[in-house]
Formats: structure tokens, sequence, C-alpha cells
């Protein structure tokens, strides 16, 4: 990897500590801190979702409404990838969006939703950490914004 004049380079490590060092630096520009758990699981969605081919083919209204189709544990995992692939495009690819003639905050708004589904409908534990990841979504889309530019906001 390439790093500006004043930073230092992120080249040594597997690809899970590059991801947090990354997510660490954007926490610190963007003057977030999102504590151990949001931070895990936000590494956790760029490694499992930025390798996918169809990330920004989806419509994630779609498979919102085919996530609600499912039950049991099916259904909390398709509606934990909306609330993941809403958070990469919000965060990552807001050109989307205006591509597509909404907002970011429609995207916002329907992974917030979707983790606040997830909550309601899991076991204790997992259902606590998407409830905090649905009470601070915005927060997580202000740091992936600090990934993609460099900069805060």
């Amino acid at each position: 990897m390439v790093a500006s004049m004043n930073q230092a380079p992120i080249s040594q490590g597997s690809r899970v500590q590059l991801w947090h060092e990354v997510v660490r630096e954007a926490e610190d520009r963007s003057g977030r801190a999102l504590g151990e758990e949001r931070e895990s699981y936000l590494v956790f969605v760029l490694q499992r979702h930025l390798q996918d081919a169809y990330l920004l083919a989806r419509t994630q209204a779609l498979e919102w409404l085919a996530a609600q189709e499912q039950i049991g544990s099916a259904r909390a995992d398709a509606l934990r990838d909306v609330g993941d692939r809403c958070l990469l495009i919000a965060g990552l690819f807001p050109g989307l969006a205006a591509r597509r003639r909404v907002s970011v905050d429609y995207y916002i708004d329907l992974g917030s939703g979707a983790y606040d589904e997830v909550a309601r409908s899991t076991r204790a534990s997992y259902a606590d950490l998407f409830a905090q990841l649905a009470r601070g979504y915005r927060e997580l889309v202000v740091v992936l914004r600090a990934v993609r530019t460099g900069t805060a906001g």
C-alpha cells in the first residue's frame, strides 16, 4: 500500500490487521471512536463485502423485500447483509445514491432499519451488537467516508 508523505505506510500484517489499522486511522481523522465491537464489525464488513463483484449492482430495497420473506436465521442473515451493503454504499460509494436518484440518507435509513430488525429478532448477544450498530449507523458511515477520502466528514 502507498502512504502519503506525512503518513507511515501500511504494509505489514494480515488482511484483518491492515483493515483494523485503516479503520483506526479513519476513526482518528473523523474524530469518532467506534469502540472495539463496532470497529471489529466494520472490519468484518469491509473484508466480507468489498470482494463482492455485485455489491453496487444490487438493489438494496429489493434485497430487503426478499429478506422479509425469509424466516428465522435466514431472515436475520439477509437483513444483516442489507445493512452491511447499505453501510458500504453510504460510506464508500455515495455517488451511487446520486446516480440512482436517491439520497445517501436513503441508504442510511434502510441499512440502520435492517440492523434494527436483526437486533429485534435474534438472540441476546447478537441483538445487543446490532442494536448498537443501528443506533450508531451514521457514525459508522462517517468513519467509512474518512476511509474513502482520507479526511473527516
